[in-house]
């Protein structure tokens, strides 16, 4: 109980801080790269869900022909596509497509059509579910290598997704995923009828949508279905989602590895952004080989 009620102090009295750092640019250039690297294009590919708009962007390696393994790479709370800008061009430099998009209703200067105070992580879910049908319906799109990763609450929304289509994700890698949300969010009002029409909340009005189906959900009861390998990466003093999120995470799946950042916080940047980057494409190359020898 007293890590609960201290991570909602944290995850309150720091969110600036957290929503911020997302955004700061990041340099790939001395990511270690292996094999033939690739120079990256943008194109701009919206998706649609219920009539909403959903903005996303592509990032592609120049030059590569034939179907491409594909990332759909989703952004946490307040953030947009931008927010995970940096890991998409790492993947696409090493030969992958990697599609990044803004959540409806997700912030207040994202590119998609929705309220944020119609937004919840079962809204977003919905989006990221009309994402990944726009891109299957791609000629590029590699339907058999479809990897799904997020950042923070991005990633909570990526693992809920995995459960739901665990035939069509090839593989997930989780960043921080905010499994806490329940936790925090039903610590702040503890029954949904004491929940505002509008609450101000770290950059962002929610609405009484985003704490609806909260209550009682627990989300490691849902994402253990997901039986295929999955990674995570964690901050071992990350004040907004502690660490035993992940730690708990670990235990719900069938198979799943973490690896810890030691003093990492809400975020990885400069040398902890390139051995996050570094353990995404030991990833992908691990999956895409242990394809490559079933299929021999």
């Amino acid at each position: 109980m007293k890590a609960c009620v201290l991570s909602l102090f944290l995850f309150l009295t720091m969110g600036i801080q957290a929503c911020s750092t997302d955004d700061r640019e990041q340099d790939i250039a001395d990511v270690s790269y292996t094999g033939q690297t690739y120079a990256v294009r943008t194109q701009e590919l919206p998706s649609e869900r219920d009539g909403m708009r959903i903005y996303g962007l592509l990032y592609l390696p120049e030059g590569r022909a034939g179907k491409l393994p594909t990332v759909i790479f989703s952004h946490g709370l307040a953030g947009t596509n931008a927010s995970v800008a940096a890991y998409a061009r790492v993947l696409a430099t090493q030969g992958y497509a990697c599609y990044c998009f803004d959540f409806c209703g997700g912030a207040p200067s994202n590119r998609s059509d929705g309220e944020t105070t119609e937004m919840s992580i079962f809204t977003k879910q919905a989006d990221l579910e009309a994402v990944i049908g726009n891109l299957l319906g791609q000629e590029f799109v590699d339907a058999e290598n479809l990897f799904l990763m997020g950042t923070s609450q991005g990633g909570m929304v990526s693992a809920l997704t995995a459960a739901a289509h665990p035939e069509t994700i090839r593989g997930l890698v989780l960043l921080y995923p905010a499994f806490c949300i329940p936790d925090n969010m039903t610590a702040i009002f503890p029954s949904f009828s004491d929940v505002p029409e509008t609450y101000y909340f770290r950059w962002l009005n929610i609405g009484r949508p985003y704490f609806e189906h909260l209550y009682g959900f627990d989300p490691y009861a849902v994402i253990g279905s997901y039986k295929k390998e999955v990674l995570l990466l964690h901050g071992d003093n990350d004040g907004i989602v502690p660490i035993s999120y992940s730690r708990r995470a670990v235990e719900a799946y069938p198979s799943a590895r973490l690896e810890t950042f030691r003093s990492a916080g809400h975020g990885f940047y400069d040398d902890d952004f390139k051995t996050a980057a570094g353990f995404i494409l030991e990833y992908m190359s691990e999956h895409l080989n242990q394809m490559k020898s079933r299929n021999r």
